[in-house]
């Protein structure tokens, strides 16, 4: 394989960068668009429904990982049929969920509002705006594996246009069908229906080495018994080590519930940061997946360490970034953020938690990146099981310590997950032998 340099990491990260950049306007521009009719209960609406399809949405992101970390290999190995194959298997999935997702949608959704209660008028208002949306499903999850298929061939620059096209398309129709044809909330739900679906269309172009062939229809290979096994076992580690990740990080706001509405807010608020973090540092894990996977395919062990050193160097250079400037520039952040004065300086007592988030995280997220290239799928569900247990086990050992013993249970999950993948790395290099 082609070696692998700064360079090349960068080329690949930095537009991963700059597409997570555009993620949070939409949700802006949809609140702001549905701000303008006046009354509060499109907002909450809009707000409720995101929030429901991005819970179910959320379950499909193992798509994109295993379809990344499968992709990449059989690049490395130069191998463009089982290439294409991949994608075409990846696709059939997102698509088949979609309709599942579709057909099941009123049972769903009334799960959503039996979870999370809202108003009559509110409740109303989110199923027409979710009884538009749904149709987008289809398109959505199988997006994912259109984004995990430009990655793992390092056309990161694709996933950019592909995010602005998306989010462009979706901000101009907003304007247009909300504040310039009166639709209301059926206007939002419609713009977004429109871009994911066209979405679709802009990222197949985009793949479309992966259909020059005809290896996408090659039916023998693509519903081989062997390889979809190694799909579905891959994809199944994935999304049980999220779900678990994901209970943690649910848990951790429901016990800053228990703590008052002000540490609530708080922590909310310090949340974001981590947000950032996650939009800041993903293109450096990205950039592990697609480099180590290629070079796993190579059979390259010296590449697979280089690969994970380099990315790795860039991942914690931009995780001290990220921990001085939330340092420095934190309080003025919170500031903007929030307006009750309670609210700021209970933030403000624990920033110093989100300031050391980055560099004690990064490790553990470079480690996923790398997992997920060398598809040890299975190490990644043990890792977060075992370190779930051990968050569960401090947040209980550190409940004396309130709020700031819950920040230590999170920075302790960070570190575990860090050190139990490092454990078995020499695995991840002997995927390549």
């Amino acid at each position: 394989m082609d070696r692998i340099t700064h360079a090349r990491v960068l080329k690949i990260a930095l537009p991963i960068v700059l597409s997570n950049a555009t993620v949070p306007l939409i949700g802006a521009v949809d609140t702001g668009v549905v701000g303008q009719m006046g009354q509060a209960a499109p907002i909450g609406a809009v707000g409720v429904g995101a929030v429901i399809l991005a819970a179910i949405y959320w379950i499909f992101g193992f798509l994109r990982m295993g379809t990344s970390g499968l992709v990449a290999q059989s690049h490395g190995a130069r191998d463009p049929a089982e290439t294409g194959a991949i994608l075409m298997r990846a696709l059939l999935i997102g698509l088949a969920a979609g309709t599942v997702f579709v057909i099941l949608h009123r049972m769903l959704f009334a799960l959503g509002f039996a979870i999370a209660p809202a108003s009559e008028e509110v409740e109303a208002l989110a199923t027409r705006y979710l009884s538009i949306r749904v149709w987008g499903a289809p398109a959505t999850i199988a997006l994912y594996a259109v984004t995990g298929w430009l990655i793992a061939v390092e056309r990161t620059r694709a996933v950019l246009v592909l995010q602005l096209w998306i989010n462009g398309l979706n901000v101009g129709l907003d304007l247009w069908f909300v504040l310039g044809q009166g639709w209301g909330i059926e206007g939002v739900a419609s713009a977004s229906l429109i871009a994911e679906w066209s979405g679709l269309g802009l990222g197949l172009w985009l793949c479309r080495p992966a259909f020059a062939g005809g290896q996408w229809r090659d039916w023998a290979r693509v519903f081989d018994r062997a390889r979809v096994r190694r799909m579905m076992q891959v994809n199944g580690d994935i999304m049980l080590r999220s779900i678990l990740l994901q209970g943690a990080f649910t848990g951790f706001i429901f016990l800053s519930a228990g703590k008052g509405d002000v540490t609530l807010a708080a922590n909310q608020v310090l949340l974001q940061f981590l947000e950032i973090t996650a939009y800041g540092l993903d293109g450096f894990a990205f950039a592990a997946e697609s480099l180590v996977g290629q070079a796993v395919g190579a059979r390259s062990v010296r590449e697979v360490r280089r690969a994970s050193i380099l990315t790795s160097q860039w991942g914690v250079g931009g995780a001290l970034v990220l921990g001085v400037f939330f340092w420095v520039a934190g309080p003025a952040i919170i500031d903007l953020m929030a307006t009750d004065p309670a609210v700021r300086i209970e933030a403000r007592s624990y920033l110093a938690w989100v300031a050391v988030a980055p560099v004690l995280g990064i490790a553990s997220w470079m480690f996923d990146g790398i997992f997920i290239g060398a598809t040890r799928s299975r190490e990644m569900r043990n890792s977060s099981a075992i370190s779930v247990v051990i968050y569960a086990a401090a947040v209980i050992a550190f409940a004396g310590w309130g709020n700031h013993g819950l920040w230590a249970a999170l920075m302790v999950l960070n570190v575990t997950r860090a050190v139990t993948l490092g454990a078995v790395y020499g695995r991840v290099e002997r995927a390549a032998a």
